[in-house]
């Protein structure tokens, strides 16, 4: 998709800043260093790392910005997303955009505003890079180079976060970066009383396959279940590498007897695919599923998770290549 397509494509965008997993996370210190780099290289009173989702803009790191939020309509970072460019305002009144926006007549009484637009690697402009000043200001190219060259480190921060929660032989979150995760959606669905599933996956005999082919076989097997795993997911699916040969999967919005459509679907590929070897040949292999609906009487994602991994090993021990359903609980 060309620059000018992407720029219009809200939904591609919104969904490249949901894949970074960064909204609503707790404060973290690269980000926090930015804006006070910002602030006190620029010399201006407000300085942010700003996040536009679909009807707001979140600030993962602030300096002279009390609200941790406001709606997207009434930002200058919604225009800043929309262009290649810095976005440059040198004094809000004279600009309708923006002159009867609650942040110019009210607190915090923006009057200049210069945006370096946060790109991803795919191109989509998820936010901006924001320094700000409460009287009529004419920012510099030289003003405009160091806040470009911080958005460079702001945009590389966002994606070495992603890294460390991306497995890097099978693409899947890894445990660390999939239960952080899983908590958030823990929480959201039992807020709002929604259903939720979890499917753990195990692939069976998989020492067996290390031992007699290797474990550069057993790598690529991995990859490739995990591919297979992938073709199964909706964008608000997760799905983790919990170690070794064990995944899971987070599917909410979905009941206990959707889950186990979903997963029984899934058994049914990995056991009819052959699996490629780049060597040459095929080998095939199969897995094992415990899936669990999310109840109010889980107190911890742990707990879940421990629902889920039972009925794993009632399906292991029931034969291997099963699914097991856990009784509502």
């Amino acid at each position: 998709m060309d620059n000018a397509l992407l720029l219009d494509d809200d939904d591609g965008r919104v969904a490249a800043l949901r894949r970074l997993d960064v909204l609503d996370t707790a404060v973290e210190e690269p980000f926090e260093k930015i804006v006070t780099l910002v602030r006190t290289v620029l010399a201006v009173p407000i300085a942010t790392v700003t996040l536009v989702d679909r009807d707001r803009q979140w600030f993962k790191a602030r300096r002279g910005m009390e609200q941790s939020e406001t709606p997207r309509v009434v930002s200058f970072c919604t225009h800043t997303i929309q262009q290649r460019d810095p976005l440059i305002i040198e004094n809000a009144l004279d600009d309708p955009r923006f002159a009867e926006s609650p942040l110019v007549v009210g607190p915090p009484y923006v009057r200049s505003y210069a945006g370096i637009p946060l790109r991803t690697p795919e191109g989509y402009n998820v936010g901006a890079l924001c320094a700000m000043d409460t009287r009529p200001r004419r920012f510099s190219p030289a003003d405009i180079a160091i806040l470009s060259n911080f958005a460079n480190i702001v945009c590389d921060e966002l994606e070495l976060r992603l890294i460390a929660q991306v497995d890097h032989l099978t693409g899947a979150l890894t445990r660390r970066g999939f239960v952080d995760q899983a908590q958030r959606e823990m929480e959201r669905t039992l807020r709002y009383g929604r259903a939720s599933s979890l499917i753990m996956i195990d692939v069976d005999h998989f020492k067996r396959v290390n031992d007699t082919y290797g474990h550069s076989i057993g790598d690529q097997v991995l990859k490739q279940i995990a591919s297979l795993a992938e073709t199964t997911l909706r964008p608000c699916d997760l799905f983790g590498r919990l170690g070794g040969e064990e995944f899971a999967l987070l599917m909410p919005e979905t009941s206990g007897a959707a889950a186990l459509v979903v997963a029984e679907r899934l058994r049914n590929t990995i056991a009819e695919h052959p699996m490629t070897l780049h060597g040459g040949g095929t080998i095939h292999v199969t897995a094992s599923f415990g899936v669990a609906e999310l109840s109010a009487s889980f107190n911890t994602l742990t707990a879940w998770l421990e629902r889920a991994d039972t009925m794993l090993y009632a399906a292991k021990s029931g034969g291997r290549n099963r699914t097991q359903l856990a009784e509502p609980m």
